[in-house]
């Protein structure tokens, strides 16, 4: 059988990790594994990972070391055309001139709902693992590149918190997710921090100005809030606007992360889910499932339909949100 491995949206720390897991798995059973640069886009154009030897097939050698690298050494990227029928089309053929019979595509959301769009006009098996950094996908507990873009965030806030204390002032770090605030919560509460504000629950401007005026009162000198990016209220400086013209008693500076957080060598946590899931996919593949993706959900293997990994939005536990209120004093 040959496999193909690709990585597809926003790329995550562990990402190569994941595709070393695939091909450690796949060659020693006597199958091959395609590399495919790029994405859909680079399945569209052909664009395959080759050998020093040009050969378009990836090696034992090949992944040596990569699971210490973020980024995708595979590279990725996002395709208008795949989305057409013509591309769709394009995408079966190039399929089948290359003898390709499996694919594992390493993305978020975006990646699997193109898989299942794939699979209406390809009849071989795809088995997909969770690469995103917003831990947005239901069917596991926890994404590649989430633990690293946390730890990211968290090495910036406490550098942060130096700089508030010693100015007294309150800072306002953005951090990414536009529909998801697990990066928000779980940066918040390993911070310290003392708000945090996320799509997924109400922006109460003159409440949080009121819990501010009563911090300042109890000889609150410093304070952070963690804000994603894509709060009802908006970003990090609309939310500074706002807090200001309630009467925000501390002196305000923000931050923007930004794209620092998808950067990096993987955290320890990363890597092991990475080859957990990438091992799993090559397993269920060469057990003959297809159309659906590998995840961890209590430390236990579990395959989970594409289609319901993005059917519903994965709600933030609400005791983590209750954590960070009550140790915010």
């Amino acid at each position: 059988m040959k496999i193909g491995v690709f990585c597809s949206g926003g790329d995550a720390p562990g990402m190569n990790a994941c595709i070393r897991a695939v091909v450690r798995r796949a060659i020693p059973e006597g199958h091959e594994v395609v590399g495919i640069n790029r994405g859909f886009q680079g399945l569209l154009d052909e664009d395959f990972f080759t050998t020093d030897s040009c050969e378009p097939l990836m090696t034992l050698r090949s992944v040596s070391g990569w699971s210490r690298f973020g980024g995708s050494f595979l590279r990725s990227s996002r395709s208008a055309e795949f989305r057409t029928d013509a591309g769709k089309q394009k995408a079966v053929a190039v399929l089948a001139k290359h003898g390709i019979d499996a694919l594992v595509p390493i993305g978020g959301d975006g990646s699997f709902r193109g898989a299942v769009e794939l699979a209406k006009h390809w009849n071989g098996r795809i088995v997909g693992c969770p690469g995103t950094i917003d831990n947005d996908l239901m069917g596991t507990d926890f994404t590649i590149g989430f633990s690293t873009a946390v730890q990211t965030a968290v090495d910036a806030a406490d550098k942060i918190r130096d700089t508030a204390e010693s100015h007294e002032r309150m800072f306002l770090l953005e951090v990414m997710g536009r529909h998801s605030g697990f990066i928000a919560v779980h940066t918040a509460l390993a911070a310290s921090a003392e708000c945090v504000c996320i799509p997924e629950t109400k922006t109460d401007i003159p409440a949080i100005v009121r819990d501010l005026h009563e911090l300042k009162a109890r000889g609150k000198t410093s304070v952070m809030m963690i804000v994603a990016e894509g709060d009802e209220e908006g970003d990090a400086a609309k939310l500074n606007e706002q807090l200001q013209a309630a009467g925000n008693p501390y002196a305000t500076r923000c931050v923007i992360l930004g794209h620092l957080q998808r950067g990096g060598s993987p955290s320890p946590e990363d890597r092991i889910l990475a080859s957990s899931v990438g091992d799993f996919a090559v397993q269920a593949i060469l057990e003959g499932r297809t159309g659906v993706m590998a995840g961890v959900i209590g430390s236990q293997l579990q395959l989970t339909p594409f289609e319901k990994t993005y059917a519903m939005h994965k709600p933030i536990p609400a005791e983590l949100s209750s954590l960070i209120e009550r140790l915010a004093r």
